[in-house]
């Protein structure tokens, strides 16, 4: 690996000499490989039987449902990957739980502002109490769709797509109890992992990161509510980009810097700005395993105000004209949580306790998904849409199953032709495999439709 030399003289000016040398030596060492299951889909439809295609070695200590692995696997070929059973994550990202278990106890509103591809949402949606909504946005469109992707495969209907500049979000005024800021950055920690990043490192980049993120803090800073946590993280190594600007928001924007419980066996590094002594969290990896990654929690200083849960800046229509109950209700369980709507041809549930928080959002922001989409209308057809086969919210017994073998699984994956018994019965059936949802086929007796989304089809031939 061919390290930048003056990327080597500020590690070992940060670090000194010696340990500056052993985080440059576990730079050239083989890279571990981690995930984390989906509780709510690895509890919902396992059996004794159903294990995920990885080989275990070890939990990841700060993080419940996090696990190294002893070699790395093709997960494109691991059908309960693309159920959304597990994610494929950087261990010391984990760390995020820390901050959610320890600061937030009851029902939120929370905003992943940088969040595609979408590691941190999905884990931050399996530890938000219930009653909580996760708001997940990414700025770049192409990047908001794989964000989406990710998030209906994770299965959790309390979570809206957003596709917004951070400055946008000026127009939700104290709406968030809860903002994560993940914010882009120089990705020393990143040089193991992804080596276009060692490529694209510069001090000037350095410097050019360091003064957007501060711009990207400010710019949602005003959305967050007095009291509320703002999560602050990198995956860089530097002090400018992570103690400089903690430190700026503490005395700019005003804001408490608070501390983490955590065990001394963990080896997280703390502060290394000199003259400062405030909590913060570095993970090096010569002393953790795992990748560069930094994380500081700030609380708005202030005291949360009653306000409105709609910002009434721009009118539009509401996010949904609800009937009652839908002829395809019982699709969902429990039905009655969500009104359900027709958009565009598109069936959607919405759940009811969000609904005056998602018109909000829906009236000031650019709106990618929410709730969970039923199907959509075709004549006197409601054809079943995959994320209704995605979702922790499906009533499995409303549709006849199928279930696939790994190598079955694969073809459906591909979106190639799947023969299905004989005694599987015409119409929309659900697809399975090791007990798991896949997605829906419709069996018209001689074949059956494959009905997986075509833009998520496995290309690749193994």
């Amino acid at each position: 690996m061919e390290l930048p030399q003056t990327f080597i003289r500020n590690i070992k000016i940060l670090l000194g000499e010696t340990e500056g040398q052993q985080l440059l030596q576990a730079l050239e060492a083989e890279r571990t490989y981690s995930l984390r299951t989906n509780p709510m889909k690895d509890g919902k439809f396992k059996n004794e039987e159903l294990s995920i295609a990885y080989s275990p070695c070890s939990v990841v200590p700060w993080c419940s449902s996090g696990c190294y692995l002893s070699t790395r696997p093709a997960f494109t070929f691991d059908p309960l990957l693309h159920a959304g059973t597990y994610y494929v994550q950087e261990a010391s990202s984990m760390f995020l739980e820390q901050a959610l278990k320890q600061y937030v106890h009851s029902p939120v509103t929370m905003l992943d502002l940088c969040a595609a591809p979408g590691g941190k949402s999905t884990h931050a949606r399996s530890l938000l109490p219930d009653g909580s909504l996760l708001i997940a946005n990414e700025v770049n469109r192409s990047r908001a769709q794989i964000l989406a992707e990710n998030l209906t495969k994770w299965g959790h209907p309390d979570v809206a797509v957003t596709n917004n500049d951070p400055a946008d979000f000026s127009r939700l005024p104290t709406f968030f109890d809860v903002i994560l800021t993940d914010v882009p950055c120089s990705g020393e920690g990143m040089f193991r992992k992804e080596p276009a990043a060692m490529q694209e490192w510069s001090e000037a980049n350095v410097e050019l990161c360091y003064q957007r993120q501060r711009r990207i803090v400010a710019d949602v800073w005003q959305s967050l509510k007095p009291g509320g946590l703002l999560i602050y993280s990198t995956c860089t190594y530097n002090t400018k980009e992570n103690e400089e600007n903690v430190r700026w928001i503490r005395d700019e924007l005003g804001a408490d810097i608070l501390p983490l419980k955590i065990p001394d066996e963990w080896h997280v590094t703390g502060n290394l700005l000199a003259g400062e002594t405030f909590p913060v969290y570095r993970f090096l990896p010569h002393k953790t395993r795992g990748e560069g990654f930094f994380l500081a929690v700030l609380r708005r200083r202030g005291v949360a105000a009653e306000v409105s849960s709609v910002a009434p800046k721009r009118k539009k229509e509401a996010l949904s004209k609800p009937s009652d109950r839908s002829p395809f209700s019982d699709w969902l369980l429990p039905s009655d949580d969500y009104e359900f709507t027709l958009i565009h041809h598109h069936q959607i549930a919405l759940p009811r306790r969000h609904q005056a928080a998602l018109t909000a959002v829906k009236q000031s922001l650019r709106l990618i998904q929410a709730g969970v989409a039923i199907g959509e209308v075709k004549g006197k057809d409601l054809v079943p849409a995959h994320a209704l086969a995605m979702s922790n919210a499906l009533n499995r017994h409303a549709f006849a199953q199928a279930a696939l073998t790994n190598e079955q699984a694969i073809t459906y994956l591909r979106r190639e032709a799947i023969g299905l018994s004989a005694d599987v019965p015409r119409g929309y059936v659900l697809i399975t495999c090791q007990g798991v949802p896949l997605g829906f086929a419709k069996n018209i007796g001689n074949r059956a439709n494959n009905l997986y989304p075509p833009e998520w089809r496995i290309r690749s031939r193994g």
